[in-house]
């Protein structure tokens, strides 16, 4: 069906380590209270690093939330961290701006048909 199934919050509360056994899922979005001071504090880097590993493992995409700086887009590209979510990419969007943006986008993604019979 092309649908993609995203663990959001991860860390906190329901979203146990048992849904990654349990869901199909394709993504994990780790929780932005591990990412937002991830600059200064040792232990949310440790989880962080953990996190990265642990969806590589599992051939899941991980995406780190609450990204607010260019500074910590940059520390988690390069712990390995390849997808980034948060007012530093963009503040939330209405509907009618963002669904242009996602046409083009899928547009210039599909194979081209040319020289094909």
């Amino acid at each position: 069906m092309g649908v993609n199934i995203a663990l959001d919050d991860f860390g906190t509360g329901y979203a146990s380590l048992r849904h990654l056994k349990q869901l199909p899922l394709n993504t994990v979005k780790i929780d932005r209270s591990f990412v937002q001071n991830l600059l200064d504090a040792p232990q949310d880097e440790a989880i962080v690093k953990a996190a990265i590993a642990l969806a590589e493992g599992l051939g899941l995409r991980l995406v780190a939330e609450g990204v607010e700086t260019h500074e910590l887009a940059h520390y988690l590209q390069k712990m390995g961290c390849r997808y980034l979510q948060g007012y530093w990419l963009s503040r939330p969007q209405p509907a009618e701006v963002i669904t242009p943006l996602l046409q083009r986008t899928n547009s210039s993604r599909q194979p081209s048909n040319q020289g094909v019979a």
